[in-house]
């Protein structure tokens, strides 16, 4: 089992397809869910699932699904494009995780309402 860090495969298609607004307005809901160390996550995931997401041990701050983020206005750095969200935290709660998947909740005509858009791997 391994996190990969990634831009969904999926996602990438689906951007093209105008399925994704990452607009602070108006855009669509974005959520990160975190996993443990038994996750296989990468390049190739396409959905949002609960299969190996970590489990709070303590505390109250960690539900299923992870925690909703708040968007602000994509721009542009130099010939990057960057949606930076703001932080979220989990201060009351107690868990070893082992990588984040960022998924669209709200995905304009996607396959489904949890539509991966990125993996990160802690490392």
């Amino acid at each position: 089992m391994a996190i990969t860090s990634a831009i969904c495969s999926s996602f990438k298609q689906e951007l093209l397809q105008g399925k994704h607004n990452f607009a602070s307005s108006g855009g669509d809901t974005f959520k990160i869910a975190l996993f443990d160390s038994s996750a296989t996550l990468g390049a190739s995931t396409t959905d949002y699932s609960t299969s190996e997401e970590i489990t709070n041990t303590s505390g109250s701050a960690y539900s299923a699904g992870g925690a909703t983020l708040t968007s602000v206005t994509p721009t542009t750095d130099g010939t990057t494009a960057v949606c930076d969200f703001a932080d979220v935290s989990f201060t009351s709660a107690s868990f070893t995780a082992n990588g984040a998947m960022i998924y669209n909740t709200t995905t304009n005509g996607g396959s489904s309402t949890t539509d991966a858009v990125a993996i990160i791997a802690f490392g």
